[in-house]
């Protein structure tokens, strides 16, 4: 595949059956409204593509939608404050991404005069920004024919040509039939199109062959290969580390808390005192209290996994008086303290007080 009727002729069955059947996102204009001269607002589009890496739509509507409301621009993003941004992402995971979420913001405020620009090249340039965010904003946003490959996309390419190579090697050719199939016409709408096609019909397990308006020319259905591809080079087990967390209430109600360092894990999250994470088959580490107390051990562990290893701690509670002063932190009183604020490990932390 494919002769260059196939690179025009594909595109326009496929954007026929997106013009019906394209999913209903709070960040995306239609095909209906778009036809009827509705742009897509950049920094919605910015928004949801940032938060919708490595995570799901059915999580990031209702965050999209409180960001939304409580920062309704990139202007009122990049003049909010760090904290509350860190605390609306709270649960999001990828903290990472919260952090240059602000510095993407300011720095469209700051260099673009609060406008995205529209250019591929210089939203490359943006904090945050890498090739497939650049991508996606520069085709969706401003419809201009770039070619996005995020997972959904990845299936679909390698399903519609037959390629076995594994991923993550088969990227450079995924997206090489990606470019080859991306349209002039309407290239935003194209874009949008080949993800719900991942999404919705040719899904990771039991794709729905039958009703894909790609189903004749896509290869691997004739070849029957479809439910094993794409390939994928198989991970090594992740390492399992452990450590202590210390959650201390005051008999006022406050609760002890710490705002964890910009650079590294969780950076600039609120968090509980408490060790280091090291590698399980040492000792688990106690770290120091960050104050004398009965600390004692509650019942069951956190467990978590993030990227690249697997967690478990220990958590250790105790109630103190007003007269104490932690060596490290501060007491947060109840009507500054949301635990939907903590990322979801600590979270955990604090569910096992309950």
């Amino acid at each position: 595949m494919r002769d260059t009727d196939d690179l025009t002729r594909l595109p326009r069955i496929l954007l026929e059956w997106y013009d019906v059947h394209a999913r209903d996102m709070p960040w995306r204009v239609g095909p209906a409204d778009r036809k009827a001269g509705q742009r897509p607002d950049p920094y919605r589009i910015w928004l949801s593509e940032v938060m919708l890496q490595q995570t799901t739509v059915a999580t990031v509507r209702d965050y999209f939608q409180r960001f939304t409301a409580r920062w309704p621009s990139v202007a009122d993003l990049a003049a909010a404050q760090d904290a509350d941004v860190m605390g609306e992402w709270a649960g999001l995971g990828y903290y990472a991404r919260a952090r240059n979420l602000l510095k993407c913001a300011r720095a469209v405020v700051d260099q673009h005069g609060g406008e995205f620009p529209a250019d591929h090249a210089a939203l490359l340039k943006l904090p945050g920004i890498g090739p497939y965010t650049a991508a996606a904003v520069s085709s969706i946003a401003f419809d201009l024919p770039h070619a996005v490959l995020d997972g959904n996309v990845e299936r679909v390419m390698a399903r519609l040509h037959e390629i076995h190579t594994p991923l993550p090697a088969a990227k450079p050719e995924l997206m090489a039939r990606a470019e080859a199939l991306t349209p002039m016409a309407r290239p935003g709408d194209y874009a949008q199109a080949v993800m719900d096609l991942g999404a919705t019909i040719c899904t990771p397990k039991s794709p729905a062959c039958g009703i894909c308006p790609w189903r004749d020319p896509c290869a691997a259905r004739v070849a029957g290969t479809a439910a094993e591809l794409p390939k994928k080079t198989p991970k090594t087990p992740k390492p399992v580390r452990h450590g202590t967390v210390y959650l201390a209430q005051r008999n006022d109600g406050a609760w002890l808390l710490e705002t964890r360092p910009d650079k590294g894990l969780l950076g600039g999250m609120l968090g509980w005192p408490g060790s280091d994470w090291i590698d399980a088959s040492a000792p688990r580490p106690q770290g120091t209290p960050p104050m004398p107390a009965d600390w004692q051990v509650l019942p069951g562990e956190v467990r978590h996994t993030f990227t690249h290893f697997h967690l478990m701690l220990t958590v250790r509670y105790a109630t103190v008086t007003q007269d104490l002063l932690p060596d490290t932190g501060e007491f947060l009183p109840p009507d500054r303290f949301r635990p939907s604020d903590l990322p979801t490990v600590m979270r955990k932390a604090f569910d096992l007080t309950g």
